[in-house]
């Protein structure tokens, strides 16, 4: 029973978005599959953290939706800044059991324990993103990460998070966020978001005493990466 990550796939079955038009993104749903089939087997756990689907509804995701509960293993996906499609849990949960789509499980103001890993997060904020309603917006993933490690906790286990978002750079950091994983102690945080040149921002090391590690689908080769220990 191993766990594994890898964030942002983009998935487009429904949609014309293709991300091929990007350097280094052909084929990209057919690699996943590939990397994942031949690494995951159906007693593995697999977190998704974030930029699922471009869908704007649950309708329009049914297709991306299926693509990832048809492969192997279990889904633990999360929210990120382009998951348009994303709803409430229970709308969510009555979409995924009304199209059997059994393997996929959503990380929302919750926690799931996979052998000695307690899964927590939720999608973060960006150091730099522009927003009316900045503070209001930071202060409210702050809070809904606080819940999720807490919930996390009383499972019991190493307390690992996954944001969309990465809570630091080479160059910034965000504060909010990083004050809330020092304060419950995380030692491991796994984020996504950054594609292309970013990528070159990416932290990939210890920080202020926590791990982080970036899993963007591109940054990875397209293949879900083994996180336990």
């Amino acid at each position: 029973m191993s766990v594994y990550a890898i964030g942002d796939t983009h998935l487009s079955f429904s949609v014309d978005k293709p991300m091929d038009i990007f350097k280094g993104w052909d084929d990209y749903a057919q690699r996943i599959e590939n990397n994942w089939q031949h690494l995951i087997t159906n007693d593995d756990t697999v977190i998704i953290n974030g930029d699922i689907s471009w869908a704007m509804g649950l309708e329009q995701a049914e297709k991306d939706l299926a693509f990832l509960n048809k492969l192997n293993g279990r889904k633990i996906i999360s929210k990120g800044n382009h998951d348009y499609w994303w709803n409430t849990i229970t709308k969510m949960e009555t979409f995924c059991k009304e199209k059997g789509f059994d393997s996929i499980h959503f990380l929302h103001n919750n926690a799931y324990k996979v052998g000695e890993i307690a899964i927590a997060g939720t999608r973060g904020w960006f150091f730099d993103a522009e927003s009316e309603n900045v503070d209001k917006v930071m202060a409210r993933e702050c809070a809904r990460l606080k819940r999720s490690i807490e919930e996390a906790q009383k499972l019991g286990g190493e307390v690992v998070v996954f944001l969309h978002y990465p809570p630091v750079s080479n160059s910034k950091v965000c504060e909010p966020i990083m004050n809330v994983l020092k304060e419950y102690k995380i030692a491991r945080c796994y984020y996504g978001h950054l594609h292309g040149g970013a990528i070159n921002g990416a932290i990939n090391d210890v920080y202020d005493g926590i791990k982080f590690q970036l899993v963007s689908a591109d940054y990875l080769g397209f293949c879900p990466l083994f996180i336990n220990k």
